[in-house]
């Protein structure tokens, strides 16, 4: 679903998904609901000791105004749990490229995940943490606030019950959680255990995690429980696939990958490019202006609506996508993934010294995972590129 951008915090992008803009008026309401009024007022009176008369809170336009106040300052609380990770990510070097709030709650996007499980630990760590602090200082606060000021202490005792139940949930050991994180760190503490096996295993307990949450969810007859427990399974498996790649592929870059520029001229005809391709065994090139710059990508998907009538007359300018994205030969084969998504061309150009010197696409990283896969990390060739090209 799309982010939108709505701010910036110590030069961090913040971003609002649009599940998260659907979301938070469902839990305004849900919250602004008299039973859940006098539910967390009773709990909260039980923990505090300070009176809450719910009978006043729940009159009028106060409700509406509980509700909206309490949505706002839940996901105010989530930001700060994030800014956590984000401030012991920056203090080792590591980039964050945004945070965004949605609706199981936030996700700081750091550039790279650290191997090393101590700086893991402490970037993990942080964030359950600070909302344990926060919730604990709520609490204070609402022991020392007077209970002639229901609304301020329903909100605040609220918060406290939330930023607790928010460090405990981020505790469970399941990606993408806190807790997840924190096992990998952990068991990836051992020197005979590596980054990779201790994903698989951290995995694996999030999957039975997921499992459990689904039966309880069923049992409950909680739907959103069994929502985030499909979310945590499907986490799990993601994060696992990723590390795979990344340890296949470390080492390699985009050099290593890529195939010769062979970039079409714009002027070609759609006939002739269809020569070529059959030709050559190829479902895709770059295409080059009359001054050789790369100004986009041809697929053989974009000439399928030419009608065959039509082939001589309409150029490879007509049909192509405008744009490339582009990466320097010594960027790592994993972070050229990323790349692809940026123009959604599932294509790149290989530049060295600003110059154009081959391209990549997700078929030349998919057959060339297969060999590695396949010949395993100490069958790789000593000229790795002259093996995949």
């Amino acid at each position: 679903m799309r982010s939108y951008r709505v701010g910036h915090v110590a030069g961090i992008p913040i971003e609002i998904n649009v599940s998260l803009l659907l979301f938070a008026p469902i839990l305004a309401w849900l919250l602004s609901r008299p039973q859940q009024i006098g539910l967390y007022s009773g709990l909260i009176e039980s923990l505090s000791g300070t009176p809450v008369d719910a009978d006043a809170l729940t009159t009028g336009a106060r409700p509406a105004f509980l509700g909206i106040v309490a949505a706002v300052g839940l996901f105010a609380s989530v930001l700060v749990h994030e800014l956590g990770h984000a401030w012991v990510a920056r203090r080792y070097d590591i980039p964050i490229a945004r945070i965004t709030l949605w609706i199981f709650g936030g996700i700081a996007s750091l550039e790279r995940i650290p191997r090393e499980w101590d700086r893991e630990f402490r970037i993990a760590i942080v964030g359950p943490l600070l909302s344990l602090g926060l919730g604990l200082a709520c609490y204070g606060l609402v022991v020392l606030l007077p209970g002639e000021v229901p609304a301020l202490v329903f909100l605040v005792g609220w918060l406290a019950i939330m930023n607790v139940s928010l460090a405990l949930f981020n505790l469970l050991p399941a990606f993408p959680m806190d807790g997840g994180r924190i096992l990998r760190a952990l068991l990836s503490r051992s020197r005979s255990r590596s980054y990779a096996d201790a994903t698989r295993i951290a995995a694996r307990v999030g999957r039975w995690m997921a499992i459990w949450l689904a039966v309880l969810g069923v049992l409950a007859f909680n739907p959103v429980l069994i929502l985030v427990a499909l979310f945590v399974y499907g986490a799990a498996a993601t994060e696992s696939r990723t590390v795979m790649l990344d340890e296949l592929l470390h080492g390699v870059t985009a050099a290593d990958l890529m195939r010769e520029l062979n970039a079409v001229p714009a002027e070609e005809s759609v006939a002739e490019l269809l020569t070529r391709m059959l030709h050559e065994r190829r479902t895709g090139y770059p295409v080059a202006d009359e001054r050789g710059r790369i100004v986009g990508v041809v697929t053989l998907d974009r000439l399928r609506g030419v009608r065959e009538v039509e082939r001589d007359a309409v150029l490879v300018e007509d049909v192509m996508r405008r744009g490339v994205a582009r990466v320097e030969a010594t960027t790592p084969a994993f972070d050229v993934l990323g790349a692809f998504g940026d123009r959604g061309a599932g294509w790149v150009v290989v530049e060295h010294d600003g110059e154009p010197a081959g391209t990549l696409s997700r078929e030349d990283v998919a057959r060339s995972l297969t060999l590695l896969r396949d010949i395993g990390r100490d069958g790789r060739p000593p000229a790795w590129s002259e093996g995949v090209r």
